[in-house]
């Protein structure tokens, strides 16, 4: 018992040092050079405690881009619509478990493992700025592009396109794709909402597991 303690103590203290050096360490390491593009979007990280989001501003070139969510259910072209949000993340996880009273164990081991992974989308109207669980980011014309890429990319598609999940879904307004990449404790939701940043031009710690480390170290690097 002793010894099972000692290696839990152990493993615990490496997986804090890692958290810490993940934030600590930004990436990319030294901002690139040269690059003095002005900013014309302004996006948005959205937090809970442990996932964030991208939400993007809405245009027709944006509505025009992400066309197949209007016939999967997701209504972005309503005039009141101003962002749309895109998350990844475990697919037992983010199905099964719509609000914390419905967690299982079972999401719960694959999320920790390895799972499939699947792409939310949600939209929202006006989010008001500043507050704790929302920061923005001001990015190029060029940036903003390469950052839609990336979300792009994120959806596994078929012949007809990205793939909907029937069924799954928390309200009339949001869907579920099936995506690209698996999902695990050490690559998750935060980690793959950090690579999106880092493809719109802002700099991340090197690893960032958890919403708090991540917007540490936004705030420091950017």
């Amino acid at each position: 018992m002793k010894k099972f303690g000692r290696y839990l103590g152990f493993l615990l203290i490496m997986v804090a040092l890692a958290v810490t050096l993940g934030t600590f360490v930004p990436r990319p390491l030294l901002r690139a050079a040269g690059e003095q593009s002005v900013a014309t979007r302004h996006i948005l990280v959205l937090k809970n405690p442990i996932h964030t989001d991208i939400a993007i501003p809405v245009d027709d070139a944006v509505r025009q881009r992400f066309r197949f969510l209007v016939e999967a259910g997701v209504p972005t072209d309503m005039p009141e619509v101003r962002y749309i949000v895109f998350g990844w993340g475990g697919r037992a996880f983010y199905l099964e478990t719509p609000t914390w009273s419905q967690l299982k164990a079972v999401p719960v081991m694959k999320a920790l493992t390895i799972d499939t992974s699947v792409m939310h989308v949600d939209i929202t109207a006006d989010i008001a700025e500043p507050q704790a669980n929302v920061a923005g980011f001001d990015i190029s014309e060029e940036r903003f592009a390469a950052l839609l890429d990336f979300i792009d990319a994120s959806f596994q598609r078929g012949p007809a396109g990205p793939l909907v999940i029937e069924n799954a879904a928390y309200s009339n307004f949001d869907r579920f794709f099936e995506a690209n990449g698996h999902f695990n404790a050490l690559v998750g939701c935060n980690t793959w909402t950090a690579a999106a940043l880092r493809a719109a031009g802002l700099r991340t710690g090197w690893w960032n597991p958890l919403p708090v480390s991540l917007g540490l170290s936004m705030r420091l690097y950017n």
